[in-house]
């Protein structure tokens, strides 16, 4: 699978003398009074915000055109790579397999702030009919798949690039480092793989230099209009742990079901109890909980009996008290269940992501940042949400705030969303603005410090 560099450079063309104009400006060493240096960074940052737009929108359609798996992004990051290197950055590539990072160390001294964004695709065959819809196919757990940007990591990736753009233009006047952190495999490692955020913590990816707070953001999730902010302190996505179950019977003639243990039957049965978790066993009151089966797999003809049938679900909570408990729940269900149809079930519940936990004191502080380039709907008290990102691996190590785009256009009702990892999944591109601003901002505003 190819990018089509040319076809790249192509696009940015059509910009070219726009984006020539602000990247000048924005390198001008501009005097700045000492009283309103703060007020005088912002206004640079929206300038050139909207200088680079043009090229963060023909960047979006080339990463969307040309999407690769989780682990497999190999011509995404040599692209991004290119780029902050052609901005100036310092550049280390290969970081958890696929990763790039950049380095742009500020004229003044000062501490260190991290922008994330993740760059892999899912396994969706896109169904949204734009001029430039992917077409990619790539092999997934041993299928031909479809390959999409149906989470919107190429919003990220294009917004964090003009972001990185802009804070490159003000280098000179920056007090501290900017590390832009591009991310594979956020959506999960092929099967025996490592990867994602995990991996590039174990990698080394916040020391040298050592980062002091982390930012990042997700598009869509729930249908906020275009250049809407929402966020919260404390936890806002939830943690995720996988469940494989196997269930063992004994095979027998269809028509004679008495001769064996049926484990479909047993399955379904499974199903049904491990719904009593969530509903009469999980104090719901204290936080959200979810426990979904996703695929049952077993038999292979009508009239057969099978062996054995294969179960897989997810874990969704905000509390590790209840998530104890509903582990320890799911395994008596299970066990007790097949036991009392004479069959054996084995219950594997694997470790995903953490809580996505925002610092509150780190919160608290971006706020301001994040209201004064919100283009829509600004609300710091944004419902939690079930879903679940590792940019909590980040947060585990340093203080990181993670905030929603809204990306639905106006008036879209709910009802006719097409949510991520949908085909149909088509983000407004009208929210880049608000994304590349709401980046460059929090870079800088951590950077100047508090507020005196």
């Amino acid at each position: 699978m190819r990018l089509y560099p040319r076809l790249f450079a192509a696009s940015l063309l059509v910009a070219a003398s726009a984006v020539t104009v602000g990247a000048q400006t924005s390198r001008s060493q501009i005097p700045i009074p000492k009283a309103t240096t703060l007020d005088a960074l912002h206004q640079r940052l929206d300038r050139d915000a909207d200088a680079v737009l043009p090229k963060v929108v023909a960047l979006r359609r080339n990463l969307h055109q040309h999407p690769e798996l989780g682990n497999r992004e190999v011509q995404t990051s040599a692209l991004l790579a290119d780029r902050l290197r052609a901005l100036g950055y310092e550049v280390r590539t290969g970081v958890a397999k696929t990763g790039v990072v950049g380095v742009l160390r500020g004229g003044k001294p000062g501490p260190v702030v991290a922008l994330r964004a993740d760059i892999d695709a899912l396994p969706v065959t896109e169904d949204t009919g734009l001029p430039f819809a992917s077409t990619a196919r790539a092999q997934f757990n041993g299928r031909d798949v479809g390959v999409m940007h149906a989470c919107g990591h190429d919003f990220h990736m294009s917004m964090l690039m003009g972001a990185a753009e802009v804070l490159a233009g003000m280098k000179a006047d920056l007090p501290g480092t900017v590390k832009i952190i591009f991310q594979p495999a956020e959506e999960g490692a092929p099967a025996g793989e490592e990867g994602g955020a995990d991996l590039m913590v174990k990698e080394g990816v916040l020391e040298n230099p050592k980062v002091d707070a982390i930012f990042g953001l997700h598009v869509g999730i729930t249908p906020l209009e275009a250049g809407s902010i929402s966020f919260r302190p404390k936890g806002i996505m939830a943690a995720s742990d996988t469940l494989s179950i196997t269930v063992r019977g004994r095979s027998t003639h269809g028509a004679m079901p008495w001769a064996g243990v049926d484990p479909i039957v047993v399955s379904a049965q499974i199903v049904l109890g491990l719904q009593t978790i969530i509903s009469r066993q999980a104090d719901l009151t204290t936080a959200p909980a979810i426990l979904t089966v996703g695929t049952i797999e077993g038999g292979n003809r009508s009239n057969i009996v099978p062996d054995e049938v294969r179960l897989t679900g997810t874990i969704r909570t905000f509390d590790a008290d209840m998530q104890k408990k509903i582990h320890d729940g799911i395994i008596r269900t299970v066990e007790h269940i097949a036991a009392a149809a004479g069959a054996k079930a084995d219950v594997k519940i694997e470790s995903g992501n953490s809580v996505t936990w925002n610092d509150p004191a780190l919160t608290d502080r971006m706020t301001p940042s994040l209201k004064r380039v919100a283009a829509g709907t600004f609300n710091p008290n944004a419902q939690v949400t079930t879903t679940a990102e590792d940019f909590s691996a980040y947060q585990k190590q340093v203080p990181g705030l993670y905030f929603f785009l809204g990306v639905a256009p106006k008036g879209t009702a709910p009802a006719s969303w097409a949510a991520n990892h949908s085909a149909r999944f088509s983000p407004d591109e009208s929210a880049l603005l608000t994304g590349v601003r709401a980046l460059a901002s929090l870079a800088v505003d951590y950077l100047a410090g508090p507020a005196k």
